[in-house]
This record gives C-alpha cells, sequence and structure tokens, in this order.
C-alpha cells in the first residue's frame, strides 16, 4: 500500500494548501467558474444543510466526524483542479488521468478501495429536416468515482447535466440512504433512460428516410433520395453505437457479481438498467441493418433509373435514325435514283418515314422503353 500512496504522490503531486481553511484551490482563473459545480454531504438518506458551501475537504472531514457520504460533482476539470480532489481521496492515477483527458469508452474499473465507471451520455439534436451534414446525436462523459464514504462525478460536455439527478435523489431519502452505490445506480438509470429517449426519436428520422426512399415519383416509379442524407444518419448511428455496446459488459458486472462497494439490495436495480441498456443495444443494432438495408436500396433505385433514362435515350436515337438514314440516301448527288423526278415522291418518301417511325414508337412504348 505504501508503494501505491508513493506512486500517487509522483504522479499526482498534492496542491498547496490554503492555512486559513484547510482545503484546497478548485477555483479557475479569475472570471471563469469553479469546477466544483455542487459538494455535499449526506447522511441517513437527507442532506446536511450547511451555513456556507463546503469545499472537498471540509465535506470529507465532516464525514469522517460524523459519518455519511459526500457527492462532488465537476464539470471539465482540469488536472490542477482535480489533484487535489484526487489527493485528498486517494483516487488511482490511471483513473484521474482518464477522468481529465475525457474521449473515453464506456467501462468499469475497480481500484484499490473504488470503483471508476465511464458512461457516454447522448443527446437528441432538434432539427427541422435531416440533411447530409445534420447532427443527430451529441454526446457527453460522465466518469463516476464510487467509494466507501465518498461519490463524485466528473462531466464532460455540455449535456448531460446532473442537478435535476440530484434533486430527484433528494426527495427520495430511503434510496440515498443506502449510500454511494445508490447514487451511482441513478446516474446508470437515468443514462439509459436518455438511450431509450434518443432510440425513439432517431427511429423517427429513419422512419422518414425509409418512407421518402420507397415512395414512388409522380410517373409511379421510385423516387429516392439523397444518399449523404442516409449515410450521414448511419454515422451518427454508429455514433450511438459506440456509447451504449461497450456500456453493457459493465452493467452485467454491477448487476451480478457482488462488490464490496455495492450494497446487495441496489445491486437488484442494476438488473433493471442492464434489461433497458440491452434492448436499446438490439434497437441500435437493428437501426445500423437497417440503414444498410436502405443505403442499398436507394443506390438500386439509383441505378434503376438511370438504366431508364439509358432505355428512352436509346429508343429516341433508334427513331431519330429513320430519317436520317432517308435524308443522308437523297441527299446524295445522283442523276439516277428511284422516283427523284416523280411529282409524289417528296410526300411519299416523308410519309414512309413518318410511318416507320411511329410504328417503331409504338413497339418500344409497348414493350416498356417509352
Amino acid at each position: 500500500m505504501s508503494m501505491i500512496r508513493d506512486l500517487r504522490a509522483a504522479v499526482r503531486p498534492r496542491p498547496s494548501l490554503r492555512k486559513d481553511s484547510g482545503s484546497y484551490d478548485t477555483t479557475r482563473a479569475p472570471g471563469t467558474n469553479s469546477a466544483v459545480v455542487d459538494c455535499a454531504v449526506y447522511r441517513d438518506g437527507a442532506r446536511v444543510q450547511t451555513p456556507e458551501p463546503l469545499t472537498p475537504h471540509q465535506a470529507m472531514r465532516l464525514v469522517h466526524r460524523d459519518g455519511g457520504f459526500v457527492w462532488i460533482g465537476l464539470h471539465e476539470p482540469t488536472e490542477a483542479e482535480f489533484s487535489g480532489i484526487a489527493s485528498e481521496f486517494g483516487l488511482h492515477p490511471l483513473a484521474v488521468e482518464d477522468a481529465v483527458q475525457a474521449h473515453q469508452r464506456p467501462k468499469l474499473e475497480r481500484y484499490d478501495d473504488s470503483l471508476f465507471t465511464v458512461f457516454k451520455t447522448i443527446h437528441y439534436v432538434e432539427h427541422d429536416e435531416l440533411t447530409a451534414t445534420s447532427e443527430v446525436v451529441e454526446t457527453g462523459e460522465v466518469m463516476c468515482f464510487t467509494g466507501r464514504d465518498f461519490f463524485i462525478t466528473v462531466r464532460h460536455g455540455g449535456q448531460g447535466s446532473l442537478r435535476a439527478l440530484r434533486h430527484r435523489l433528494q426527495d427520495e431519502p430511503d434510496l440515498l440512504a443506502k449510500g454511494p452505490s445508490a447514487v451511482l445506480h441513478a446516474i446508470a438509470d437515468h443514462v439509459v433512460d436518455g438511450y431509450i429517449a434518443v432510440a425513439d426519436a432517431v427511429q423517427d428520422d429513419i422512419d422518414e428516410v425509409e418512407t421518402e426512399v420507397f415512395s414512388l415519383g409522380r410517373k409511379g416509379t421510385p423516387r429516392g433520395t439523397d444518399a449523404g442524407r442516409i449515410y450521414q444518419l448511419k454515422r451518427e448511428v454508429l455514433e450511438f453505437k459506440r456509447a451504449v455496446s461497450p456500456l453493457l459488459r459493465p452493467m452485467q458486472l454491477l448487476s451480478e457479481r457482488p462488490m464490496r462497494l455495492v450494497d446487495p439490495d441496489i445491486q437488484k436495480y442494476f438488473r433493471d438498467v442492464a434489461d433497458h441498456l440491452a434492448r436499446v443495444q438490439e434497437q441500435v443494432l437493428g437501426f445500423d441493418e437497417l440503414l444498410n438495408s436502405i443505403l442499398q436500396a436507394n443506390l438500386a433505385q439509383a441505378s434503376v433509373t438511370q438504366n431508364e433514362d439509358m432505355r428512352k435515350i436509346t429508343s429516341w436515337a433508334a427513331i431519330i435514325a429513320v430519317p436520317t438514314m432517308v435524308c443522308g440516301v437523297y441527299g446524295m448527288n445522283f442523276d439516277y435514283m428511284p422516283e427523284l423526278r416523280w411529282k409524289f415522291g417528296y410526300p411519299l418518301t416523308l410519309g414512309v418515314t413518318v410511318g416507320i417511325c411511329l410504328s417503331i414508337h409504338r413497339i418500344l412504348k409497348r414493350n416498356g422503353w417509352l
């Protein structure tokens, strides 16, 4: 254990402490907001009221003295801002590095006396019309450190605020009294519920594109749609898939494998989250396969349309070839040609030419070329 503490101290040196209050500086440069969004102590399912907002150091001292656990929420902290909290709570340097740098895939890792969980949050971007450059889903990240008497959330991205979730949990003291694992479950459930809402919205976009691809134009032929729109929607679905699929295994572990930091009563609730997540994953995989089929159908329709255009061009070229041939023959400079001096030769030639053209047109139209 001493070697681990030495490693933490070497990787994340402790910042200088304030002599007046014994807390470390978590503020940013003047004119910017602090990385700490909220810091509170919870005891017996209720938030401990204090005259002034607590610093993480003060909150931990209060927990050590009277019990309970501390919940700290941070938004996009810098390395310097998070290093003090990491030292205070004994967080593993590798997990701290992941939390600060972000852009991590969903995962669950166990470090000594804490769990490190990464969630990808998904937000549906409203749009009036889907285009080849439309952003359909916007992603963010929530990293959670779960300990025996602390819970720390590190949020990245403009979406996925946990303020409403914190207030909702405070209205359920029986659940919050279960400790930090209850907060972990609430966040997991909140994230997966967001996936369900986004999946429903993406389903509407896919239905719209599918309808356009298979709808008929004025002449009864498939109208099709811009392939760029389908491909863009497929890219957004893949982004959705990268958030959902890797999370399934961590949720299964939390719901099936006994863990010292997860209350047995809370573990039962993780089964429900894992079940909802599995259904969302099936939905997203279905989206991916359906978009592949829609894209192939759209490309096939484009090929059919091109073939029909070529048939029409070929048909008219065949019709025009008849008068071209006749005019070419009679444009030769010969004195002795059939019916050259006959007064009815000109109208007869025109009549025969028009008759042949009409016959070819009728045959081609009957065969569906025109």
